[in-house]
């Protein structure tokens, strides 16, 4: 039997309108909007925006920001498109099941691991740094830092780690919010989103009498500009690159800050919990995207107009602290927003952890109801209807991770998880227009096939700009499901148990000639 066996889309959205025996259906637009921000706002906007201002395009990051956002809507259209047509948990997982079939859905969601599972587990070691940040290294090293990390303090004494006990404790305290309700977990996200954005706009509105318009002149990075050297005189920053100054600069730029767009896809989980997904799943991906690429560009415009952007090369002076040494710098009556915005980015880290971990939970929960990995994934909670034991499950395995392992050993595997979703995505909704055009499409993708090419296209790109190492650990850990798959999902799957009795999409098609 093919291994590209497709589910009939029929056969999902049967599923999806059994709301007795499936997810409560208790999210509106608000509540998907606020779910896309709180994944979307996290470190990656008060960290990748000075990052991408001193390596490449200077006061420029706010079009690296438009850039970048252009890429996210041609994906997030693609995106929004399938989540009004097929409203089911699972996301890109799903939606490859009916365009490109069982092997390629399976490897979607093999990949998608990396997105949720281990982005979820590097955020709560950020978290726990920064909470040690806030209560002035309070925390000891022991106790908030993995088994393979260690240090010699300036006495002398060295210090190993034993267990990161705040990783640990935010994703248990999240974890039981999850399987108390989607509800609740949707309040508390609203919460969360709420005090991160209202910081931000309010460094926004105090930063923007701050702004020197000198610091934006020249706008971008000028051809032939001196490298940076730090005091011992070693350079630093160099900008002789193509993507290092000019527009190439702006370019070079939103791929940096491509990365602090991550996050909206996570909507698409929760497309079988909205109310009226045909209407609220499309407003859910293109609001969350769009309110926050409005607060990035205003940010990125007054940030570096405060501080010029060559403050933000040296990491030890203005780029992993980038607010925080602006406003102490630059802002001398605002001492206390610098706490305000750690408090911020602790709130950025909770609802990103959060919606990762629901994220990975309704993706887990789509797979085992197909059979590929095994029922414990996939049963709900008797009362509230939330995917539990895929929640514990989950919790064993990024607990460990965040409990026990270096937050860099991740990298940028979240990364490729991400863009190879979002090219998976871009070709699956040309495929079915072709396949299926008679299917009803309450949101459909304007310009289409140019939207679809140009999102997997500009999405490919950034694979390849991963480095090698990202690579060739993501190569690993594909090739490690597949050995998966055919070892035990492939005899597991209950599309290909019932494939005799039941109408695969290939049969559809045939039985329904064009």
């Amino acid at each position: 039997m093919s291994l590209f066996l497709k589910k009939p889309i029929e056969q999902i959205l049967k599923q999806a309108a059994d709301s007795e025996k499936g997810l409560k259906r208790t999210l509106g637009a608000g509540n998907l909007i606020a779910l896309g921000i709180g994944a979307i706002i996290g470190a990656g906007l008060f960290v990748r925006t000075a990052a991408a201002a001193g390596e490449a395009a200077g006061p420029a990051v706010t079009l690296s920001f438009i850039v970048a956002a252009v890429g996210c809507a041609f994906a997030g259209l693609c995106y929004a498109e399938f989540a009004s047509m097929i409203p089911i948990a699972g996301s890109a997982y799903a939606y490859s099941y009916v365009t490109m079939g069982e092997l390629i859905a399976w490897i979607i969601g093999w990949a998608l691991i990396m997105e949720y599972a281990l982005g979820a587990a590097t955020v709560s070691i950020a978290w726990s740094e920064y909470l040690n940040k806030l209560f002035d290294g309070a925390i000891p090293y022991e106790w908030s830092h993995s088994p393979f990390e260690s240090f010699t303090d300036s006495g002398g004494i060295h210090h190993s780690g034993i267990m990161n006990a705040p990783a640990l404790v935010i994703l248990l305290a999240l974890t039981l919010l999850l399987i108390k309700g989607t509800q609740e977990s949707a309040f508390v996200n609203a919460i969360i989103v709420f005090v991160k954005v209202a910081i931000v706009i309010l460094f926004i509105a105090l930063g923007w009498q701050y702004i020197n318009p000198a610091n934006h002149i020249p706008y971008m990075i000028p051809e032939g500009a001196e490298p940076v050297k730090d005091q011992a005189g070693k350079i630093i920053a160099d900008y002789s690159g193509w993507n290092k100054h000019g527009w190439g600069g702006v370019l070079g730029g939103a791929a940096i800050v491509f990365f602090a767009f991550i996050g909206f896809d996570a909507v698409s989980t929760a497309a079988q919990e909205a109310k009226q997904p045909k209407r609220d799943m499309p407003i859910g991906i293109l609001g969350s995207l769009a309110v926050c690429t409005i607060l990035y560009i205003l940010f990125g415009h007054v940030l570096t107009g405060v501080a010029p952007w060559k403050d933000f090369v040296d990491p030890e002076k203005g780029r992993e602290a980038s607010v925080a040494y602006t406003i102490s710098t630059y802002m001398h009556d605002y001492q206390w927003l610098a706490t305000a915005v750690t408090v911020a980015i602790l709130a950025g880290f909770s609802s990103v952890i959060l919606v990762m971990l629901m994220g990975q939970s309704r993706i887990f929960y789509t797979m085992s109801n197909d059979g590929l990995i095994p029922k414990a994934f996939g049963v709900l909670h008797p009362k509230y209807k939330t995917p539990y034991m895929a929640n514990w499950i989950l919790f064993v395995f990024v607990g460990a991770f965040g409990a026990f392992v270096p937050g860099h050993v991740a990298g940028d595997l979240t990364s490729f998880g991400t863009l190879f979703a979002f090219v998976l995505v871009s070709i699956g909704v040309w495929i079915l227009r072709v396949k299926s055009p008679e299917i009803e499409r309450p949101f459909r993708v304007p310009f289409a096939p140019v939207v679809s090419v140009l999102g997997a296209l500009i999405c490919l790109a950034m694979i390849v700009g991963l480095d090698s190492q990202t690579l060739k650990v993501a190569f690993i850990w594909m090739a490690v499901g597949l050995v998966v798959y055919f070892g035990y999902s492939r005899s597991r799957s209950k599309l290909r148990s019932y494939a005799d009795i039941l109408p695969t999409a290939d049969d559809f098609e045939k039985n329904n000639p064009q």
